[in-house]
This record gives structure tokens, sequence and C-alpha cells, in this order.
């Protein structure tokens, strides 16, 4: 039995649509009067609207084409799966055998140097602060100052663990110094951070360093890496103020207009409540031109003949109910048996029967996604809280 037990493991969403379950419990007005728990208001405030009305009647003039003219587009599975798993946890993380060492922890304590570099975290916090060279070019203090429970590019960085976690949050020298971290990634990025609940604002310097951030993408990288690093280490109010100021500054002012597919892509969907990225996105299509192309939802309204309207973003309705899901198991009893493919399997399948792979995710631009794979979808959807 406790082999069979340490072996199961958690079945992966093979779609978009499983990945996200944001719009999966809501409907369009059941919110609009509520309370919002993060803060944040859909309106933006005079001078941002005056700020941004030339921006969106330029881009008016421009954006002319029409739903059925215009190229289709669809989200990326690579992404949508990657936030999946960061979301839920990671269910399928084993255990690593090696002992526990804490260097994640040790490093902010600052009794260890990050390697390979040999530099200790107090250095970083008093030397390192608005020498912007140094932070854009050097590529391995990042997973240091940022760790989490995945690897990254810096292969000598160690992944937190679950035990790991505990003790950072209860250690209040780590906690300091990891808002100081952050505080020197805000300023480099032209932000600043207001106070202890997450609040930001432009810096004085911004626009130099917001033209900066809108030509250098793999910075997107990076803050998906800071935003998921914040959940993990007790941090995950601090989410949306920064997520709220990238959707204003990309789509209502025009300042990162680069920015604009990868906060709506990765960075809102690194906040585990569904509420609060579902007051984000509601915002985020506001303003989002052209308006038929925003493809996060919520899901289109049903037609009279129950048919799904044109301009669906794929998005996922709510769950099946138990009597639907004993009706799909009595259409498809007489079935002899039922083949599950994994993501990876199915899109060699694909490239097998000849749909080919159009391109790998290329991780500098941040852009590219997998093409969605051909495979069977189960009506089973996670009732988790933080989905």
């Amino acid at each position: 039995m406790g082999n069979l037990v340490g072996s199961w493991r958690f079945k992966e969403p093979s779609t978009v649509e499983d990945c996200d379950s944001t719009w999966g419990s809501d409907s369009e007005s059941d919110e609009a009067m509520a309370e919002d728990d993060s803060g944040m208001s859909d309106s933006v405030s005079p001078a941002e609207s005056e700020r941004a009305a030339g921006h969106r009647g330029d881009a008016a003039l421009q954006l002319t084409d029409s739903p059925e003219s215009a190229p289709k587009m669809k989200r990326s599975f690579y992404a949508a799966r990657d936030l999946y798993k960061y979301r839920h946890s990671y269910p399928n993380y084993r255990k690593s055998r090696q002992p526990n060492e804490y260097r994640n922890l040790r490093f902010y304590m600052n009794k260890i140097p990050l390697v390979p570099d040999g530099i200790y975290i107090e250095e970083i916090l008093s030397k390192w602060r608005g020498d912007y060279d140094k932070l854009e070019h050097n590529h391995t203090y990042i997973q240091w100052l940022f760790p989490l429970r995945e690897q990254g590019l810096n292969f000598y960085a160690h992944e937190l663990t679950q035990d790991e976690i505990k003790e950072f949050q209860s250690t209040r020298e780590a906690k300091r110094r990891f808002l100081a971290a952050y505080s020197v990634m805000l300023d480099f990025y032209g932000i600043k951070l207001l106070d202890k609940s997450g609040n930001v604002v432009r810096a004085p310097n911004w626009q130099e360093r917001f033209q900066h951030l809108n030509e250098s993408h793999h910075n997107y990288l990076r803050i998906t890496r800071i935003l998921k690093s914040l959940g993990e280490l007790g941090y995950e109010a601090f989410k949306a103020p920064l997520v709220r100021l990238f959707l204003e500054e990309s789509l209502c002012n025009s300042t990162l207009p680069n920015m604009q597919h990868s906060v709506l892509e990765y960075f809102v969907y690194t906040i585990r409540l569904p509420a609060t990225r579902r007051r984000l996105l509601r915002f985020a299509r506001q303003h989002y031109r052209p308006a038929h192309a925003f493809l996060w939802g919520p899901p289109p309204k049903k037609g009279a003949g129950g048919s799904i309207g044109a301009g669906s973003s794929g998005i996922r309705a709510p769950a099946p109910t138990p009597e639907q899901h004993r009706r799909v198991e009595e259409n498809t009893a007489s079935a002899s048996s039922r083949i599950n493919v994994s993501s990876h399997d199915a899109i060699l399948c694909q490239d097998l029967v000849g749909g080919g792979i159009k391109g790998l995710p290329d991780l500098s631009s941040y852009e590219a996604g997998l093409q969605e794979p051909l495979m069977l979808i189960s009506g089973r959807r996670e009732r988790s809280e933080f989905s």
C-alpha cells in the first residue's frame, strides 16, 4: 500500500482550458458591487484618463480591422501549464532526498554568498541599488534573490523546499532583506514601493527606466519570477498592486506597450485568488485594443441556440455538474478502453501525424508558446480554492 501511495501522481492538465479556472464559477454581474479584497478599483484616476485619452484616440485610428479580418491568436499552453503548477503548489513535486541545507535562507541571513559570483546579500542591498548596468547584465543573482520551488537558469542556485519556506517566513531578518531586495528591483524598473501593503507608484526616474523596460524583454521573465517568489515567501498581497500598475502603464498610458501580452498571459496568472484575477482582467478588457482580440475572458454568453458566439476567448465554462458527469460516463460505457496522453507525448503525436510544431517557446522574447496539443479532454475539474 505504501508503494502504491508513493507512486501516485497528479494528472496534469492537457489544455489551456484545464489550466485556467479564473471564470469557472463567475457570472458577469455577481461581483459588480462586491468589495475589492485587493484594494483595487476598476476605474482610473482623472489624471490617468487624461494621459490615456490621446493614446486611445491614436490607436482607434490605426486598429480598424474587423474581427473576421484580424489574425487569430491563441493563448500559450506552455504558460498556462507552468502557472497552473505554481498556483497549485507544484502538485507532482517530489521532496529531495538530499539533506535540506536551507541555502536560500542562509543566503538571506548573510551567512553564505550567492554562487558562482561569491557576493553576499548585504553587498547587493548596499552597493547594487541604482547600478542599473550591473542589474541588467548580471544573470546569476536573480535566482538567489527570488528563490522558487523550480529550477532556474543558474544551476548553482537551490530550489526552495516547503520546510525552508516555513523557516523563511518566520525569520524576521530574512524577510526584511527580502523586501529590501524587492525594492531594489522595483527601482531598477522605475517603480517605488510605498508601504508594507505592497502599494507601488512610478519612481522619479520612471521615464528613463520604462523606456528601457519596454525594450528589455528578458526582464519580463525576471518579473514573473519575482511575482512567484513573493507568493512563496508570504507576500501574495504584493502581487496585485504591481500587476495593476503594469496594466495601467501598458494598456492605458502606453508607456510599456511591449509588455501587454506578458502582463495578461503571465503576470496576472501568478495570482492565486481567482477573484483578484477576475478584477484585473475586467479592468484590462475595458482598455484593451482591439477589443475583439482580448483572449483572457470572461467567456462569451451563449446565444439563443445554445452555441458560443464568435470571438470566444477559449476560457472554460463552469465545471460540469455530477449529473453531466453521469451522462458522459453512460455515453462512454461501451468504449473498450480510454487513452490518456500526457502533454509531452501529445505534442510528439501531433508532430508525427503531420501537424508539426511551429516553434518552441523562445524564453528570451517571452512571447512564444507551444501550439495546443491534440488530446482527449476529461470532464474532471479541480475544486481547489486556489485555482
